[in-house]
């Protein structure tokens, strides 16, 4: 079992994520496009508690996000794939401190998020410029955020489970 979902509560925080998907709160925007809630998230989950709890969390998170909205497009893939690499990350190198570390690689993430989900688009036949747009102001605004709000899960979930790594 997962260090961080025998905690109490801190499985719940995942239950923020498609609710701010659904709130997409205006301010936090970049020409419409809201960040990636789903990175932001998994990424400081993934650093503390290692590759197999992240791709399923990045697995459960990717089906409820699915469960939002209708279509072949789906963020499962993308979403286990950052779990797990973010998880191997946190494991395998020195831990991440820096918040200019953190928001690299919720950039990263979010590339590889949008473009998993562009690749989509062009195997269904739906793609246009409004998905280059998105896969850009997302990538963008997901960088700029992560320092805040990952360098503060970062801290608070390492400081809930003592003697882990990440």
């Amino acid at each position: 079992m997962s260090v961080l979902l025998r905690q109490r509560w801190t499985p719940i925080t995942a239950g923020l994520v498609p609710l701010l998907v659904l709130a997409a709160p205006t301010p936090l925007q970049l020409t419409g496009v809201p960040p990636s809630w789903a990175a932001l998230w998994l990424l400081p989950w993934a650093l503390v508690d290692g590759p197999f709890s992240g791709a399923a969390a990045g697995l459960g998170l990717g089906l409820i996000l699915d469960g939002l909205h209708a279509g072949p497009i789906s963020e499962v893939p993308a979403l286990t794939l950052l779990g797990w690499w973010w998880g191997r990350l946190g494991r395998r190198a020195a831990p991440i401190e820096r918040s200019f570390s953190l928001g690299l690689l919720a950039l990263l993430g979010a590339a590889l998020q949008g473009v998993l989900i562009w690749l989509q688009l062009l195997w269904w036949g739906e793609t246009n410029v409004a998905a280059l747009h998105t896969l850009l102001a997302q990538t963008l605004l997901t960088g700029l955020l992560a320092p805040m709000l990952c360098s503060l899960q970062l801290l608070f979930w390492r400081q809930l489970v003592p003697g882990v790594k990440g």
